[in-house]
């Protein structure tokens, strides 16, 4: 699963998306692919208003983990 996750991160690590875009690459009904809630639940991403749309973008902590587990991509 983190193979996934990580390129959850990678796919967010330039700019933040809108939520409504993350959703539909990423949300699944599949409760064995969790890849959005694990990436939240571990604080990698986070979401934010922007204006008047929710964005969300990788944190800190998510790119460092990017870092360590992808060189090449950070």
């Amino acid at each position: 699963m983190d193979d996934l996750v990580l390129d959850l991160l990678q796919w967010l690590k330039d700019a933040p998306k809108p939520y409504t875009e993350v959703m539909e690459a990423w949300r699944t009904s599949c409760p064995r692919l969790t890849v959005w809630e694990d990436a939240i639940d571990a604080g990698y991403l986070e979401k934010r208003l922007i204006g008047a749309t929710l964005m969300v973008a990788i944190t800190g902590h998510g790119l460092r983990h990017l870092a360590s587990r992808r060189p090449a991509a950070a």
